[in-house]
């Protein structure tokens, strides 16, 4: 396949997924993987239902977990130029969270976000 053929191919497969798709859903995308990518300040504060008191607040650049498991969460935040935290909270059924973006974020409703990171593709391998 040269490289017309890629482009292509990756014009239609984004097209696709731009039929039936509503300004707010692109928005919503788009604020997604900005704040994965570190761009988004947050406030994520979780609670316990039953007694009504805070039991942790996380304030920063924090991206939550995609791929957690049912009942955890993972909040991985942005402390420095290459320093960052990441914390694993149990959910329950009387301990819940919400999440408040607290700055707003400029966002195209016209155009996707894709974002390509060569190290994700090929890994840092350590030896030892």
């Amino acid at each position: 396949m040269n490289k017309r053929e890629v482009l292509f191919l990756l014009a239609v497969v984004l097209l696709a997924a731009l039929v039936g798709c509503s300004d707010a859903d692109v928005a919503s995308q788009n604020l997604s993987k900005a704040a994965d990518q570190f761009e988004v300040e947050r406030r994520i504060v979780f609670y316990n239902g039953i007694t009504d008191h805070y039991i942790l607040v996380v304030e920063g650049k924090c991206s939550l977990g995609n791929y957690d498991s049912e009942g955890e969460l993972s909040v991985t935040c942005k402390t420095g130029d290459e320093s960052y935290r990441k914390h694993y909270l149990g959910l329950s059924d009387n301990v819940t969270y919400f999440a408040e973006q607290l700055e707003s974020q400029p966002v195209d409703v016209y155009h996707y976000r894709v974002i390509f990171k060569p190290s994700a593709i090929v890994p840092d391998v350590d030896l030892q």
